[in-house]
Parts: structure tokens; sequence; C-alpha cells
């Protein structure tokens, strides 16, 4: 078998490495785009194969398509979306900024396999032809857009939803677990009054259910899909009704309520849903940085730091220091949380770079978008198993700390004035006494009224 084939497009003849089955269109944008190792994620590619094989169906529906040929094309649509071909689809994800060499990356390679099954050779694109029917009623430019918003929406709701809830009840169960351990709390770094540990974790409890809501709401937009724009939203070379059933067929197939775009000008002029998205992608990352780096933070020692929490070891933290154990879990984390806010500037930056009628900056968002998604759903899914479901409290350490803590003072300011509150708390930390020494000292407070006053488990009530 030769190592090339020889293949022609409307701009002349392409050599074609044998090995593989897409054409002419795809070996051009190979040579043109010699950027990056990334490629078009698995998710991304399943998507596309998901409207492909809808699509044809509508279209033999419609009458617009050979029943024969429908069923090749959906077929090897099917394969493709189980990961049979992936090592076809080879073209950069800085490439043609509508995404066009990947749309025809896939309507090459779905002709091919289906004109394999029919009988013929590859690269025939016959008797199944990657624009006149793989392509059939479609366009790139609302292809591309339309399986962004299909696999980010997906990805969300079958990945990184479910991980945040169960990081979100791993947290509940954390606070409820220490919901009767008082320590000292933190503002600007310095001590404060009192709070549980219980409290503490329902806050970030508190975050992540907001995430959440703010993914939720995203989700409509994203449900959105211009499919049956074509070429500038006008629908030219398709049936009028094309948007609308494919809409309907995916959103019953997949379990989203996926619909036609409103207005096709606006769903592939613009990426503004995307950039909603990632917006809310960021917050949620900077929301897990709170979390992580509170954490970390407060098991940091284990004996010259806080190390009021106990947190799982994973791993040896040196190759020097023996015994050395570092929150490994929580920075992984941190850093997957990073690389998220950096994706949505470049999603924000390719949001703005649409002209007229089409956004040029689609397949970089859409990459960054996918990446952002299940960057979160597994880092989250690891900070839970291994981080927060072995966190325990060292209560030794927090009620040390919370006899010492200087802000129990706060307690005693409506019995004996703020000033005098204030001067207690400074003679305490000069002299390395605790509040309650100094009170006595100080006042003509009584030992019943002090233990009253200077109960940390009230301050918390």
């Amino acid at each position: 078998m030769a190592d090339y084939r020889m293949e022609k497009d409307s701009m002349g003849e392409m050599q074609i490495p044998s090995r593989y089955l897409y054409g002419a269109s795809t070996q051009r944008a190979v040579e043109n785009f010699p950027v990056s190792p990334l490629r078009f994620s698995r998710d991304f590619i399943r998507m596309l194969a998901v409207l492909k094989a809808t699509s044809a169906e509508v279209n033999e529906k419609l009458g617009d398509l050979d029943s024969k040929l429908a069923g090749a094309i959906v077929d090897a649509a099917k394969k493709i979306a189980e990961g049979e071909y992936d090592a076809h689809f080879v073209v950069d994800i800085f490439q043609t900024g509508s995404g066009t060499s990947t749309n025809m990356n896939f309507n090459e390679v779905a002709a091919n396999v289906a004109n394999t099954t029919l009988g013929s050779k590859v690269g025939s694109k016959s008797p199944v032809h990657p624009n006149d029917h793989v392509n059939m009623g479609q366009s790139s430019n609302d292809v591309i857009p339309t399986v962004i918003h299909m696999s980010a929406a997906m990805a969300i709701h079958e990945q990184l939803l479910p991980a945040l809830q169960q990081l979100r009840e791993g947290l509940a169960a954390k606070a409820k677990q220490f919901s009767g351990l008082v320590k000292t709390g933190r503002t600007h770094l310095q001590d404060a009054t009192p709070l549980t540990l219980g409290q503490e974790f329902s806050g970030y409890e508190t975050q992540v259910k907001k995430g959440i809501e703010r993914l939720e709401r995203v989700l409509p937009s994203l449900c959105e899909l211009a499919i049956g724009g074509t070429a500038v939203g006008t629908g030219i070379n398709t049936d009028p009704t094309f948007g609308r059933q494919v809409s309907e067929r995916l959103a019953k197939q997949l379990g989203l309520p996926f619909k036609e775009a409103e207005n096709h000008f606006e769903a592939q002029a613009c990426k503004d849903a995307c950039v909603e998205a990632s917006g809310a992608l960021k917050t949620v990352a900077v929301s897990l940085t709170k979390v992580a780096n509170d954490i970390r933070w407060l098991g940091c020692g284990p004996r010259c730091g806080f190390a009021e929490l106990l947190i799982p070891e994973v791993q040896p933290g040196s190759s020097i220091m023996p015994g050395k154990v570092n929150p490994v879990i929580a920075e992984s984390l941190l850093q997957v949380c990073a690389h998220v806010v950096g994706n949505d500037a470049a999603i924000a930056f390719g949001g703005a770079a649409g002209n007229f009628e089409l956004n040029v900056m689609m397949p970089v968002i859409a990459h960054n978008l996918l990446e952002s998604i299940i960057f979160l759903a597994n880092a989250v899914k690891m900070f839970e198993a291994k981080c927060v479901r072995g966190i325990e409290a060292n209560s030794d350490k927090i009620n040390s700390l919370v006899e010492q803590g200087l802000m129990l003072a706060t307690s005693l300011a409506p019995k004996i004035g703020y000033d005098n509150a204030a001067a207690i708390a400074k003679t305490a930390y000069k002299q390395n006494k605790t509040i309650r020494e100094v009170a006595k000292e100080m006042t003509d407070l009584s030992e019943s009224e002090l233990k009253e006053l200077l109960d940390p488990a009230k301050m918390v009530q």
C-alpha cells in the first residue's frame, strides 16, 4: 500500500497520508497550521458527531437526503462519537477562526467511513460527498458555534455540576462534624472573635452552592443553538425548519433543553453566551481558590503554624527533607483555578473579536471553555475525595488558640466600655497573658461574670 494517495478539492490536488481517512481540505489545514499540539477535545468531537448524525436524520425526513446515504452517515457519525476514529482528527486549535477546517475534517472522515461501508474507496467522495451530503443544510459558521454550546452545556451538566455537588456535600458533612468546635476567627490575617469550625466550613459549602447556581443560570444561554443559520444567519441552502427540527431532536436525545437560537445573526456573529459561561467558571475558580487556600493555611504546620486542621497525607513532600508532607491536593486545585482564570481572559478577548456576521476566534474559545469545565470537574472531584473527605480537626491546638485569643476582649466592651476592653487586650498582648488573666487584674468583674462574658461558646451564637 502506498504511503500517500492523491485527492482533489476546489484548489487542486493534495497528497494525503494513506493511513488517514480525512481529505484534501484537512490536509491543507494540517500544512497551514503547524502551531501547537492542541486539538479539539473528545467532548467536542463527540458532540460534533451527534450534531452531524442528527442533521442527516432531519435531512432524510425532509426528503433532501437519500435514506441509504443518511443511514451510512449516521452510522459513521456514531462510530466517530464513540472515539473509533479520534486519530483522524488532526487539525490544530489555532486554525481558521470559523473552525471550517475542523468541520471539513469531520465531513471528510465521515464521508470516507460511510463510503467504505457502502463498498466504495477512500477518497472517492461517492456515493457520500463530504460537502453535499455530510454537510447538507449546514455551514461551518452555524455548525461550530452549535457544537461549542452543545459540548459546553453537556460537560457542565454531566461532569462539572455533579463534581461540585459532591464537593458541596463533603463540605456540608464537615460543617456538621465540626459544628460544636469553637475556634479563633481571623480578619485581616489578625485575631478576631471566635466562631465554630463548622460555621467556617458552612461558608465554604455555601460558596460551592452558589457556584452551582451560577452555572445552572448560564445553561439556558448555552442551550440556544445556531444551527439553521448556515453562512451568515439567513439560513441559505437549508430548509426553514431545519434548525428547529435538529434542536428538538438534540434536546430529546441529550436531555437538555436545546432549542433553535432566538436570532441567528446574534448566534453566529457573537459568542456572548460563551463569555457568560466562562465568567461563571471563573467565579467558581475564584471561590475554590478561597476554599483551597483557607484549608491549606489552616493546616499549615504541623508544629510551627496554625495546625488547626489535619489534612490527609497523600505523598512525601520533599526530596531533601525527610518526613515532610505538603497539602498537594489543594495546590493542584489552586493551579487549575489559576488556569481557568487565564482561559477566561482568552475567551473574553476572543468573544470581542466578532466582526460583522461572524466571530473568528471560535476554535480557541471552544478549546479554552471546554478545558476550563473539564479541568475544574476533575480537580474538584480529586479535592473532595483526597482532601476534604479526610480532613480532621486538631481540637487541642484549636482550644489552645481560642484561650490565647486577644479578641475575647470584645465581649467585655458592652460591660466595661470599648476603651477599657482595648486596654485589657493591649496589656494581655504585651505581658503575654490571657484576656481572662488581665481582666481579673484590671476590672472589678467577679469570677462568675468573667466566666459568663468570656465563654467562647456564647460568642458564636
